[in-house]
């Protein structure tokens, strides 16, 4: 019965976390921040995230960003200095560097016709 109970306070922990981090994607990540809107240890927070979901905050931090930036890519003609900046980035090449990190493209092709058919969304299997 203890397990079941941690598991589930563990599971609405990430949950919160996730929701809090979609909630504050543009701000500059913070596991203090995060851990404090929370109420709890930010080590404890992130050991219980990783057990939960599979992935660190910061993964989960930067997959938001991106899947936020494929969005503008696709919907507005903003360059990618701006959607980077729409999405919280500061500088233009970290942004550059973490989309194709997170991916396999850089956001200068993300908007070529050819390329739509492996344009799938990053895998939030395990995650909210």
């Amino acid at each position: 019965m203890a397990e079941t109970s941690r598991t589930t306070a563990g599971k609405r922990l990430a949950q919160q976390a996730g929701y809090f981090i979609r909630e504050h994607s543009e701000q500059k990540f913070s596991l203090s921040g995060i851990a404090s809107a929370l109420f709890v240890n930010g080590n404890y927070l992130a050991r219980v995230f990783k057990r939960e979901t599979g992935h660190t905050l910061l993964w989960y931090h930067n997959a938001i960003r991106c899947e936020k930036a494929k969005q503008l890519l696709y919907e507005t003609n903003l360059s990618v200095s701006e959607v980077g900046a729409a999405v919280g980035y500061v500088s233009s090449a970290h942004f550059s560097h973490l989309f194709k990190k997170m991916t396999g493209i850089a956001p200068s092709d993300w908007r070529a016709p050819d390329l739509f058919s492996i344009k799938d969304p990053i895998d939030f299997t395990g995650l909210m």
